[in-house]
């Protein structure tokens, strides 16, 4: 497995592997690697000859007050990880590689970010969208992984490669949960032994809704009511959104008639959480 920390060295070493013949697969990730993250790098190894993942903790998806800081760094562990799942390149630019001094341009979306995590953090998708076009741009890969469980950040990736016409393959990897259903993420490290089980109630809320909607319900406001009413029962627990919505375009729904993503995001304590699954009726 190869460590690459310069840009110019993972540009050719990227040319040259096209020119060779080479498909390339790329997982984007900001280090911390857990199971989720491992399970994207498996599927992209299905799809390509050579895997490339990269670390690299963003700081322009980060708003003020947020944890960029603090936010969880590992990277023996990674790299350790990543050999063993099976990656080829590791690409591990720094700041001021990714954001040289007089750096001013950026990547936006007009209407994909404005529902969900965007309303909260309304840099968020910037520094996502704007990160992601340099990293294509630096690894040139045929297809990327990016995980279901940021289903939000998935579409608009998806979105931005279309409009874009960047020909690049864009897969969706299935949301990977701990055994007793919480959804895996980098920041369930921040939880309390306490935290962690008032987390639970996300991804319980979810399965409830299925089960209404599995048995006849509709209407977006009694599934609302519901988890709102279950993720409550943790003092603690401080609500961001419930959102019944479509899938494509992030717009609420009214009825429930077709597939309907079913997006929570919850602040336990100091830790934002956010989970989803798709209410098929």
């Amino acid at each position: 497995m190869d460590i690459i920390g310069s840009i110019e060295e993972m540009q050719g070493l990227s040319n040259k592997l096209r020119s060779e013949g080479k498909r390339i697969a790329f997982v984007p990730t900001m280090g911390f690697l857990h199971d989720g993250h491992l399970s994207l790098m498996r599927e992209a190894k299905k799809h390509a000859d050579i895997l490339v993942t990269s670390i690299f903790v963003n700081p322009a998806q980060f708003g003020p007050n947020e944890d960029l800081d603090s936010y969880p760094k590992s990277m023996e562990s990674d790299l350790a990880k990543s050999k063993e799942v099976g990656v080829d390149v590791v690409f591990t630019p720094t700041n001021d590689q990714i954001y040289p001094d007089g750096y001013e341009t950026y990547v936006q979306l007009e209407t994909l970010p404005n529902h969900l995590c965007g309303l909260s953090r309304p840099v968020f998708f910037k520094g996502i969208t704007t990160v992601v076009t340099k990293l294509f741009n630096i690894v040139k890969p045929h297809v990327a992984v990016f995980g279901e469980k940021d289903f939000q950040q998935l579409a608009i990736i998806r979105r931005m490669v279309k409009d874009l016409n960047m020909d690049i393959e864009i897969i969706g990897g299935t949301l990977v949960r701990e055994a007793d259903g919480l959804a895996m993420s980098s920041r369930n490290s921040y939880l309390s032994k306490e935290e962690r089980t008032e987390g639970l109630r996300l991804s319980q809320s979810l399965a409830k809704a299925q089960g209404m909607v599995a048995g006849g319900e509709t209407n977006p406001a009694v599934i609302r009511k519901m988890a709102e009413e279950h993720i409550s029962g943790c003092p603690e627990a401080n609500v961001d959104y419930i959102s019944l919505c479509d899938p494509e375009t992030l717009g609420e729904v009214e009825t429930i008639t077709g597939p309907t993503l079913m997006a929570l995001a919850v602040m336990l304590g100091k830790t934002r959480l956010i989970d989803n699954t798709v209410l098929v009726p």
